[in-house]
């Protein structure tokens, strides 16, 4: 890898609404040029069900009052909601040399090491993206690659509201259990684990020189600020 492949912009984005943040990733996608930095948002979404490409026909606005929206992302049906720590990876796989398999995996072992950095076992399963503590999912994965780039993520659950997962099959699999890190007995906060979320991500994904960070309030407002 060159020097700019190990470069990437961090951005802590706080509380965001799931549509302003496809659009903006969208938008972040179509104006990359061949030497714009790789991005990481972090961030939450208030309470919504979203649906990949798996479920493009279905007709649904709400359901139990929590808005419903279609995606571009892989995948089926999955929700996101505050308590729930999300990564989007805006990265140039093809000027790194990779392809979706390995930042799949990347991803995957990023949030695996962090489980390990607990003590807690956790794996991923073939055939099945994201990252499971026995027969229960903590962590999803969603991607989309346009223009040879990647945008969506990773959504860990940290200390949310599992309620609504017991209205759908969570990532399509019927009978799906979902866990969250406070029932494993993990009860940092969402934001310092945040950074050690990132520092996996560092590390997997290849990353090696410092972030540049950003922070809401401090010229964050990514909807056309990719500077």
């Amino acid at each position: 890898m060159d020097a700019l492949d190990r470069r990437v912009r961090i951005r802590h984005l706080g509380l965001v609404d799931y549509q302003e943040s496809l659009r903006a990733m969208q938008d972040f996608t179509s104006r990359r040029a061949p030497d714009t930095e790789d991005e990481i948002w972090l961030l939450q979404h208030p309470p919504v069900y979203t649906l990949g490409l798996k479920k493009r026909d279905a007709q649904c606005s709400t359901l139990q009052g929590i808005p419903v929206i279609h995606s571009d992302r892989g995948g089926d049906i999955s929700y996101h909601g505050p308590g729930q720590l999300i990564a989007y990876v805006l990265m140039d796989l093809r000027r790194r040399g990779w392809g979706v398999k390995t930042l799949v995996g990347a991803l995957e072992q990023s949030v695996i090491d962090l489980l390990g950095m607990h003590g807690i076992g956790a794996q991923r399963r073939p055939g099945a993206p994201g990252v499971y503590v026995g027969d229960h999912k903590i962590a999803a994965l969603g991607l989309r690659v346009r223009r040879g780039a990647s945008y969506h993520g990773l959504s860990l659950n940290v200390d949310m509201d599992l309620t609504p997962y017991t209205r759908i099959d969570p990532c399509g699999y019927p009978g799906l259990s979902v866990t969250r890190l406070v029932d494993l007995g993990i009860s940092a906060d969402t934001e310092r684990l945040s950074e050690t979320l990132i520092g996996q991500l560092m590390h997997r994904l290849g990353y090696n020189s410092p972030p540049c960070l950003a922070r809401p309030g401090h010229g964050t407002s990514y909807a056309g600020n990719y500077g």
